[in-house]
């Protein structure tokens, strides 16, 4: 490309002829000689590319250079026509070094510009006969070419130039992200993500915080989320120090990042080490609505991991996230109840935390505001884990926690009732919680459940009816549902996997007193499918084909 790099070649001649007359300092300049000649060499290098559009990227790179060069000159006469640097040999030495770390920047941003591939492109505007404006590169005109361009250009000028530049550019790249997820893609792969995360760093707040939304933009990418793992510890720590002392917008956009990336035990680790948990329950207090609801999103995930938990409790945050759980946006309550649910999993003195700070009476009033079934997984999920320490689950009983669990058996969210009926079972815990169970009207819709598509929602529903079966009233509920024992019956299919047999197999135990439910059995298919259970020493299934009776089995194997 043609560029006016004459008088800058001149002034690094003169610069360079300079050197050896200066008295003073002359380890430094010497190191500067150096890099004037490696200088020289990448201006010779940018004079050999053709001339097109991106002139404009070089353009003010070389401004910069012309200026650096002007400065040293400058100061190298000074120097020689003061050798006593009266002017200040402390002043002096840090002009010195100054000048030596741009020419380093400059030397390193020219090589950027050269093997970056960007000035080999033209991104030229031309008319065509119409006069209407079109878009043409030297490879392709597909669109998804022109993105590819466009990103490499953007992401080659993030990282020359001032911050002004660096400011255009990547508000230019957080328009091109946000128009489709291809464009991330795009993006991703022409190297965005190492050079985003070092404008993290950047002194200009402003560049910092669209450096952040960028990533947060990326990290709604499933496809894309690798890239920032990859990054590792570096990153997290910049998006912590966001979530400690950014703006209200940033932090929003850290923990939209920090969600995805917090799936992971090491980072969860890391966020916990590091003073995240504290930040974050700091935002669930006093941040803004949407960043509340984040924030309580990028803990219901930490919580997940046993090991971080101890910093939940150090930072006290069970009463933050029940205070949130009423007083939140949806989504905040939401992420508070399901941090809750993953903080008392399988930890018994977390389950009895929550429930001293108020836990059941949170859990009560998210359940009855909800406004649809959908929402209320993630509570009855609590309700669950909750319901395992026998002395909470005969408080959840009494608090009429059976009469909500009864409608939401009866919902249409397959994933709602798949939770329902867990939570039936961990409820289950003596004879009188069975008989209100069963008086509350669960046995006719745990019924309709064993014939539902998913295999996982008839295991749920087996395993409920399982238990209440133990009840004698509850067995004679049972027996009246025209489906009841026909459909336990099909769950004894060896071909139907992933579904313990030994639920079915309990729950046809408990009948099997009966002659008329033993004949419907039978009917119903019962002695082949239990045959097969017993080759395959599947627990209760040779007791239950005895109870049967053998000599009427026979004639059924007979036929079939």
């Amino acid at each position: 490309m043609k560029i006016p790099e004459n008088h800058k070649l001149v002034l690094l001649n003169q610069l360079i002829e300079q050197i050896p007359l200066i008295k003073t300092f002359k380890g430094k300049w010497s190191v500067i000689k150096n890099k004037l000649n490696d200088l020289h060499t990448q201006l010779n290098d940018l004079s050999d590319f053709p001339s097109n559009n991106n002139n404009s990227l070089s353009f003010e790179l070389l401004l910069s250079i012309s200026q650096t060069l002007n400065d040293s000159l400058s100061l190298a006469y000074k120097c020689i026509q003061d050798p006593n640097l009266s002017f200040g040999k402390l002043r002096t030495q840090s002009d010195i070094d100054s000048i030596a770390a741009k020419l380093d920047q400059h030397i390193k941003d020219c090589d950027l510009l050269i093997r970056s591939g960007v000035l080999l492109q033209d991104t030229t505007t031309t008319n065509n006969n119409n006069g209407v404006s079109s878009s043409t590169t030297t490879t392709s005109t597909s669109k998804r070419e022109i993105v590819r361009i466009e990103a490499r250009n953007l992401i080659t000028r993030l990282q020359i130039g001032n911050s002004e530049s660096k400011n255009a550019s990547i508000d230019s790249l957080l328009g091109l992200l946000q128009e489709d997820d291809k464009n991330v893609l795009i993006a991703v792969a022409q190297g965005a993500i190492p050079v985003l995360v070092r404008l993290l760093d950047s002194s200009c707040l402003e560049i910092k915080e669209k450096a952040v939304s960028a990533i947060s933009r990326v990290s709604t990418v499933e496809s894309s989320k690798h890239v920032l793992v990859a990054e590792g510890i570096l990153l997290l720590n910049h998006l912590i120090r966001v979530i400690e002392s950014g703006s209200g917008f940033a932090k929003e956009k850290a923990c939209i990042a920090l969600q995805a990336l917090s799936f992971s035990k090491e980072n969860a680790r890391a966020i916990g080490s590091r003073g995240g948990i504290s930040s974050l329950l700091e935002i669930c207090q006093s941040g803004t609505h949407t960043s509340q609801a984040l924030a309580a999103g990028v803990l219901r995930n930490l919580a997940l991991f046993g090991e971080i938990k101890i910093n939940f409790v150090e930072e006290n945050a069970i009463p933050v996230l029940i205070a949130l759980s009423a007083s939140g946006t949806a989504l905040a309550q939401e992420n508070s109840i399901g941090c809750l649910c993953n903080l008392v999993a399988k930890d018994e003195n977390m389950k009895l935390l929550v429930v001293k700070e108020g836990g059941i009476k949170c859990l009560e009033n998210f359940w009855d505001a909800a406004p649809m079934a959908r929402n209320l997984e993630v509570a009855v999920g609590l309700l669950l884990n909750l319901a395992s320490c026998r002395p909470i689950a005969e408080v959840l009983v009494s608090n009429g926690f059976i009469a909500r669990l009864v409608v939401l058996l009866n919902c249409g969210v397959s994933s709602v009732r798949i939770a329902a009926s867990r939570a039936v079972y961990e409820l289950r815990f003596c004879t009188k919680t069975r008989k209100e169970i069963g008086e509350a009207g669960c046995i006719p819709l745990l019924v309709k459940m064993l014939d539902a598509k998913a295999v996982e929602e008839k295991d749920a529903a087996a395993k409920a009816l399982s238990c209440l079966t133990q009840y004698i009233v509850n067995r004679r509920i049972l027996r009246k549902e025209d489906r009841g024992i026909a459909a336990t019956v099909q769950l004894l299919d060896p071909s139907i996997h992933n579904l313990e047999k030994k639920y079915p197999i309990l729950i046809l135990l408990s009948i099997a007193q009966s002659k008329k439910c033993r004949s419907q059995m039978i009917a119903a298919g019962a002695g082949a499918y239990l045959q097969k259970l017993v080759e395959m020493e599947v627990e209760g299934a040779k007791k239950l084909l005895e109870s049967l009776g053998r000599a009427k089995l026979w004639g059924v194997f007979a036929r079939t």
